[in-house]
């Protein structure tokens, strides 16, 4: 990655995502974001959730660590920079993550919980439109509309609502919360952070969270395999820091009802992933869906 796309110097106005280099940077996230719920999927066998994710995070930090010293990158000056940057992780990182691995292990199904998590664009352009000032007009309205009928057309053949404590469903709620409060407060206090010690200080903050509750609730257990190191390296470093890093300069340079859309993709792409990787079933109800989906984003993030 560029040192100018590191730096603390907000980036220029460019063009909405669906436009030019901006491509690259919306296909690089999704695949990125999507491969971690096949990667988590191969790792939970051998560790709690909550374990787990502990040491993702834990990894990420060490690595971002080491990349900031060696690079000498600039860290933040003053407190409120700090805090600003822990708020994003606690809320971007750790509440969202363990919210959706608490639901699964409570009996949510995944198709519920991509549902649920499938609300956050909706959620984030409104928010968007109340705390940021941006505007949404009738076409990405539109667009949202048609990205929650994909992801519900997508998740349809695993969702059973008989399954899933009360826990279970209002964790998964929290993780909701928790990735659209994130989002909206990194567009507006940190658009302008040092993606590596930015990167520190959030996943850092992620994992003094995770860690205690972790302890209390596993106790750390731990079946140490190759299928969990990959798993937890991939985690780490492709979804803790690739796509986080690749989120954060796409909100430096889109609206976030706009980056937000994008999540309307990752269960078809997830689910193609899981055809591919863990010869999981495909059917053609999950390929309309994705369609409808990524019709859907093009509305949300073409040109006014």
């Amino acid at each position: 990655m560029k040192d100018s796309e590191m730096s603390t110097t907000t980036l220029p106005h460019s063009p909405p995502l669906a436009l030019n280099h901006s491509v690259t940077w919306s296909t690089l996230f999704i695949l990125m974001w999507s491969s971690g719920y096949v990667a988590g999927k191969v790792g939970l066998p051998y560790a709690g959730p909550l374990t787990l994710i502990f040491i993702r995070f834990a990894i990420a930090a060490g690595v971002l660590l080491t990349i900031a010293l060696f690079t000498k990158a600039p860290w933040p000056q003053d407190f409120k920079s700090i805090r600003n940057l822990a708020i994003v992780g606690f809320f971007i990182q750790a509440m969202q993550f363990s919210g959706l691995y608490v639901g699964l292990r409570h009996g949510v199904s995944a198709g519920i919980s991509a549902l649920i998590v499938g609300l956050m664009p909706v959620l984030t352009a409104a928010g968007a439109a109340a705390f940021l000032g941006e505007t949404v007009t009738r076409k990405q309205m539109a667009g949202l509309g048609l990205g929650i009928i994909g992801v519900a057309t997508v998740v349809a053949h695993k969702i059973s609502l008989d399954k899933g404590s009360a826990i279970g469903y209002a964790a998964v709620a929290t993780a909701l919360i928790g990735i659209t409060i994130g989002t909206l407060f990194q567009k507006k206090h940190c658009v302008g952070m040092d993606l590596r010690t930015g990167g520190v200080i959030q996943l850092t903050t992620a994992t003094l969270v995770v860690g205690p509750m972790a302890w209390f609730s596993e106790h750390f257990a731990v079946q140490w395999s190759l299928e969990l190191i990959g798993a937890s390296v991939w985690l780490s470093l492709v979804n803790s820091i690739g796509a986080i890093s690749v989120l954060f300069i796409m909100m430096r340079r889109g609206q976030a009802s706009q980056v937000a859309s994008l999540f309307y993709l990752v269960p078809g792409v997830t689910a193609l992933m899981g055809y591919v990787v863990l010869h999981e079933t495909l059917n053609a109800a999950q390929i309309l869906g994705f369609a409808i989906s990524a019709s859907g984003v093009y509305l949300t993030t073409r040109s006014k």
